[in-house]
């Protein structure tokens, strides 16, 4: 009995200070596992909704390891949210809101990523008569003389900037019983559609969520393919340098994926099984070499 109290206290002396103490062991260490962090983004919601950031998500955790989570908003909320260190990146798209972003120091950079454009949709019966006309500025000046309804998402959501980018550039402060802002405009594109379908109303729409949701609606696109209605989308890592414990090192090795030729093949063909065409295109220096 004594003698195996000793090969017992022997093996837990053993354990305890590891083979260092035997003749011929190595003693280096094993390499220590290095810890995955999470990547966590904000993004816009129409990008969300068509399904291709979750695509994404899963193509970079597949290949990786590394999972990446979302929080969707509209762009000025996505930033919000950035701006309080909670997240490593933002996917958005409204230009001047990104530049303030990145100026006050709470992003490090835009990086050009992918686009597509919005529409200008409305009932088949078009009381305004804007159907086929080339400028997204001469069809809401029709809008606003023949004081047809209007919805806006009025949420200061990407979609919503660029709503008002138009009305600017056409000259017109929308206002009066025709001009609608949806209370319910902060939930997203496709609320906010399927309540102008109900209302057989206008509104401007990115196309992804048009083509998405058009098997559920009436409206009809009437205005394309103005260039002013480019809808480009951007990241934005969030500035380490202000919140030294966010994943930035995540953040670029994502957007470093997210920008090369293999993210950009991603952006090229979603969509293209499901809707016989493509909802969003590659916008990196890689991704232009795509098209």
């Amino acid at each position: 009995m004594k003698r195996h109290r000793h090969i017992a206290l022997l093996l837990v002396v053993l354990l305890a200070v590891g083979c260092f103490a035997l003749p011929g062991c190595s003693q280096q260490q094993p390499a220590p596992v290095k810890e995955v962090k999470q990547v966590f983004l904000s993004s816009t919601i129409g990008p969300i909704d068509a399904g291709i950031i979750g695509a994404l998500e899963d193509a970079y955790e597949q290949q990786t390891g590394v999972r990446v989570r979302h929080v969707g908003a509209g762009t000025s909320a996505a930033l919000k949210i950035a701006e309080g260190g909670s997240v490593d990146l933002v996917v958005v798209h409204a230009k001047a809101l990104e530049e303030k972003f990145v100026a006050d120091g709470y992003g490090t950079e835009r990086v050009d990523f992918m686009y597509n454009d919005f529409v200008i949709v409305g009932p088949a019966e078009d009381p305004a008569g804007i159907k086929g006309e080339k400028s997204a500025t001469a069809a809401l000046k029709k809008i606003a003389d023949s004081k047809s309804l209007f919805i806006s998402r009025g949420d200061k959501s990407g979609t919503n900037v660029k709503e008002i980018e138009v009305w600017d550039a056409a000259g017109i402060k929308p206002s009066g019983e025709w001009y609608r802002i949806y209370e319910k405009g902060a939930s997203g594109n496709v609320p906010t559609l399927l309540y102008t379908d109900e209302q057989k109303a206008y509104t401007l729409m990115d196309r992804a969520t048009y083509i998405t949701t058009k098997d559920k609606i009436k409206l009809q696109v009437l205005v394309e393919n103005d260039e002013l209605l480019l809808n480009y989308i951007t990241l934005i890592p969030v500035n380490p340098a202000k919140f030294p414990n966010i994943n930035a090192e995540g953040a670029q090795d994502f957007i470093a994926w997210l920008v090369s030729a293999e993210g950009q093949k991603i952006v090229k063909e979603f969509g293209k099984d499901k809707y016989g065409e493509p909802l969003f295109f590659p916008n990196s220096p890689e991704g232009k070499k795509l098209q």
